[in-house]
């Protein structure tokens, strides 16, 4: 997921506090265990609030942890992957030239307003998210649209007026609807994975003025729909959100699939992550994400569950070009070198963790076996350093504080280990601690003003784009380098029709960055859940397609 994410850190005292709240929902629960009825509250410890409850306008994890719930898009996920599968449409068909895509949707389905699901919805939110204007273009809202698409129908923004691969949509009948491109656009099934694409009822969206939008881009103010009215299809229907402490889902009594055990999902916002793990002992919640990989061990050993997603992630430690210091490629393989990756896995990463070798895992399409590789060999680092003339090296060592990221659930530890490895090769490291928020992204992103940084990414869906696109399709500050040729090769390998030709090509962009080696991909870790041992068939996904009327609680 975006990595612009901000989530603040408070204090374990606040978080008891919202964890009461939780413990308050279930005290009817508790009594009816008790005479021997089944429980059906689930509650989840959220490290934020969601952004929003527009889907439309998410770009974040805990944004879409809670709108995977309420709402549904026409391509799901295969369970336990990150490959596309039909959701609300069955199936779909692309034309050999990969301008039109007809999907053949799903019948019977309603909103929750009770407003039909049909192919005249489905080209209402084509046309919305193509039309949205002014603020609404966002990438603090619409960003999934503006980096899938291309661009609007629209804009005062040169780079994004009429520049989208959208061109209209039509309802051929009630359940077919066409989708015609302007040119080709491979990774759009995958894309439409996102909840941020979500078919929302178009009858709620006008009522509630779902598009008003007030304030500049820097802080703006959402309309009532996107607090208090989000209507889709999924199994559970918006009842409450307490900022700062909850949001209350309920189920949906005329959801069209299996509405399950659970009845009531309870977010908890915990924002300190040992506190959400106190709030799991204490069963005040049913559950947590981004289990800390020194509570892993302990955690198991006293009952509780620990689910795993399969690693769908990558973290790197750039280094920037625009730092005279890093200029010369020498250096930047002499500090690849003289990390011990399979070492920092085993020290400072979770259990099953996988050694990176490209910017991509290996789960998706164009990660490249043959890539240049960089194994650890200190003399190596030392004699690449002389050659280049910097022996003795010091370089500023940015890293975040104050957050655990699936990719980093531990940055201190990674960068004492990476800072112990360079140092025995010579290499001073000046250490740069920095909060996550807003501080740490706004510079590493935003400016040319740091050395080394450690830093990763969550994939959105299976495509190479969404990972070495995101890094390395344009300059950006990050990297501090400018290479057109590279640019070029990573933006026609995303458009390649042919899925042979387009996989190729990616595996020929990564060969290309790692020669480059503009920064070095460490690890994919695995990210943890931690859940009550009486919880059942947590969904876990790589991409975080989790939606829990799959869940049973029980012995």
């Amino acid at each position: 997921m975006k990595t612009f994410l901000r989530v603040a850190a408070s204090g374990a005292a606040l978080a008891l506090v919202l964890t009461a709240c939780a413990a308050s929902d279930r005290d009817g629960e508790a009594a009816q265990s008790e005479t021997g009825g089944s429980r059906t509250t689930f509650v989840f410890a959220a490290s934020s609030d969601p952004a929003s409850l527009d889907p439309a306008f998410a770009n974040d994890g805990e944004t879409f942890r809670v709108a995977r719930q309420m709402f549904e898009g026409l391509v799901g996920t295969v369970p336990g992957t990150a490959d596309p599968a039909p959701l609300l449409a069955e199936s779909w068909d692309v034309s050999e030239d990969g301008l039109e895509y007809t999907f053949h949707l799903k019948e019977g389905v309603k909103f929750h307003d009770g407003t039909d699901f049909d192919a005249d919805a489905v080209c209402f939110n084509f046309e919305r998210w193509n039309n949205f204007t002014g603020v609404l273009q966002s990438e603090s809202l619409s960003y999934y649209w503006q980096k899938v698409n291309g661009g609007f129908a629209s804009s005062d923004v040169p780079g994004l007026d009429g520049t989208g691969k959208y061109e209209s949509c039509e309802a051929s009948d009630a359940s077919t609807a066409v989708v015609h491109l302007a040119s080709p656009l491979p990774e759009l099934v995958s894309a439409l994975s996102l909840p941020s694409f979500s078919i929302q009822s178009p009858a709620a969206l006008e009522k509630y003025d779902a598009d008003g939008v007030t304030g500049g881009e820097e802080a703006p103010v959402l309309p009532e729909y996107a607090k208090a009215h989000p209507t889709g299809t999924g199994p559970y229907i918006f009842e409450s959100w307490s900022p700062g402490e909850q949001v209350v889902l309920a189920s949906n009594p005329d959801y069209w699939g299996d509405a399950g055990q659970i009845k009531k999902i309870v977010f908890t916002v915990i924002s300190d992550a040992t506190a959400r793990r106190q709030a799991l002992q204490a069963g005040d919640i049913d559950g947590y994400d981004l289990v800390g990989p020194a509570d892993v061990e302990a955690l198991d050993e006293a009952g509780f569950q620990i689910v795993n997603r399969d690693p769908f992630n990558v973290l790197y430690l750039a280094m920037n070009q625009a730092n005279p210091e890093l200029a010369d490629v020498k250096v930047r393989q002499a500090i690849a070198h003289a990390i011990d990756k399979e070492a920092l896995v085993a020290q400072t990463l979770p259990e099953g963790t996988e050694v990176a070798t490209n910017f991509v895992p290996p789960a998706v399409d164009g990660w490249n076996k043959d890539v240049a590789t960089y194994d650890y060999d200190p003399e190596k680092a030392k004699a690449l350093l002389a050659e280049a003339g910097k022996s003795n090296l010091t370089i500023d060592f940015n890293y975040p504080t104050n957050v655990s990221r699936p990719y980093m659930p531990t940055p201190e530890q990674v960068f004492t280990a990476i800072s112990a490895d360079l140092a025995a090769v010579g290499i001073t490291v000046n250490p740069v601690p920095e909060p996550w928020n807003p501080e740490y992204l706004d510079r590493m992103q935003g400016t040319a003003d740091h050395g080394i940084h450690l830093l990763g990414w969550t994939g959105d869906y299976n495509d190479t784009y969404n990972f070495i696109g995101v890094f390395f399709g344009a300059p950006a500050n990050e990297w501090g380098f400018d290479d057109p040729a590279l640019f070029k090769a990573i933006g026609d390998a995303r458009y390649q029709a042919d899925k042979a030709a387009q996989t190729a090509a990616y595996e020929a962009a990564n060969a290309q960055i790692m020669e480059l080696l503009p920064g070095i991909p460490l690890a994919h870790p695995v990210p943890s859940l931690a859940f009550k041992a009486d919880i059942h068939g947590y969904p876990a996904s790589p991409v975080q397609d989790e939606v829990y009327n799959v869940i049973t609680i029980g012995d």
